[in-house]
């Protein structure tokens, strides 16, 4: 989405329109989920994918013709049926919903569009509700509102009500950079999405797990912070995947960085003594996530000191000791691997449940092709 929102501010700033389409909703197995965009520019070119095929295709024209036609916004769902989906060589049998959101004039739109991409480059989340469906509750189609993480707004969805309402759920999604489509009790639909740094990890200590949770992070889109008081831990050399190194101790490394909301924490250093110091700084900043290595019984002594330095209970219920999920690893590539995997599973709101299909859905797919067979050996001929 990042870069929908450089090329609107690029095309805006020139005074040519564009028009923004943006997947809201899904059902079943689609290609794209909620919050993919496509940028169409008055030439017809675009930026961003819907997920390619038919789909974009068709979404493409649409946004081509508003610009040609002119009009608002437009809310349409796509089925994507098994004949469509083979066509594209796609396994999927969903549906979509898209908003198609013309911006004909700069205006407030510009000023949004250059907010939401200071966001992406570290500046102030921010969060931009839409209205898909009017409802009866006074809401307009396609109406916005503009969120800053102060709790600033500008713009209406069209009543006081639905805007509170927004607000409220902006402010849970800025922490992430979430999308979430809202269905509200009058039947009003809208669809807010928030925008803020891409996720950052901090590596408190560069050891071997450290050294094992770097270039995985780096590869699924994290920020790296590595610290280290030992110089020979802290250098790129060892860590080339590090956006900041810093070779001081923890207490002193940590409230140099750039920690937010979105920052991901996680303590590994060389022994209890730093541990220690090192997780009080980490629980001491807003980092929503904060996890540190080692035993059960090294975690209780070190909350017993948490405790009686006054750090509030809640805050030393939020951390994550031992940090990961337990998928029984020993080696460093192994303890990384499930250190991310809950990483992820925090970020994007997952349950950390496996996925196979469950058991009854195998006994019905076995009862349709016994079924089938009966009825093949009852056919005459």
């Amino acid at each position: 989405m990042k870069e929908v929102f450089h090329e609107a501010v690029s095309e805006l700033g020139e005074g040519r329109p564009v028009v923004v389409a943006t997947v809201v909703r899904t059902k079943g197995s689609t290609p794209q989920k909620p919050g993919a965009k496509l940028l169409v520019r008055a030439d017809g070119e675009g930026v961003g994918t819907l997920g390619g095929g038919c789909v974009e295709g068709d979404i493409w024209f649409a946004a081509r013709e508003l610009m040609r036609r002119g009009g608002a916004a437009q809310y349409r769902d796509y089925e994507l049926n098994e004949d469509l989906a083979a066509e594209d060589g796609l396994v999927c049998g969903g549906t979509m919903y898209f908003l198609i959101d013309p911006v004909y004039e700069a205006g407030s739109y510009l000023r949004h569009a250059r907010e939401i991409d200071a966001a992406y480059a570290g500046g102030p989340a921010v969060a931009l509700a839409t209205v898909t469906s009017p409802g009866e509750g006074g809401a307009m189609m396609g109406a916005r509102l503009f969120i800053r993480e102060d709790g600033a707004t500008e713009g209406t969805l069209g009543s006081a009500e639905l805007d509170r309402e927004a607000l409220k759920k902006a402010r849970e999604l800025m922490i992430h950079g979430q999308n979430e489509f809202v269905v509200t009790r009058d039947g009003a639909e809208f669809f807010v999405e928030a925008y803020t740094t891409p996720p950052q990890m901090v590596l408190c200590g560069g050891g071997h797990v450290s050294k094992a949770i770097a270039p995985m992070a780096k590869k699924l889109g994290f920020r790296v912070f590595v610290t280290d008081d030992r110089k020979e831990f802290a250098n790129a050399e060892r860590f080339p995947e590090a956006d900041v190194l810093v070779a001081e101790k923890p207490e002193t490394a940590i409230p140099q960085l750039p920690v937010n909301p979105n920052t991901f924490i996680i303590i590994a250093t060389r022994g209890h003594r730093y541990d220690n110091v090192a997780l009080e700084a980490a629980a001491r900043t807003p980092a929503k996530y904060v996890g540190l290595l080692g035993s059960k019984r090294k975690a209780i002594l070190i909350y017993e000191d948490l405790m009686r330095s006054g750090l509030p209970i809640e805050r030393i219920r939020e951390i994550r000791s031992p940090v990961g999920l337990d998928v029984r690893g020993r080696t460093p590539d192994e303890i990384a691997v499930s250190i991310m995997a809950e990483a992820l599973m925090f970020r994007l709101g997952g349950t950390g449940q496996p996925m196979k299909i469950e058991d009854w859905r195998i006994e019905r797919i076995r009862q349709k092709v016994e079924a089938g067979r009966q009825r093949a050996a009852a056919a005459p001929g």
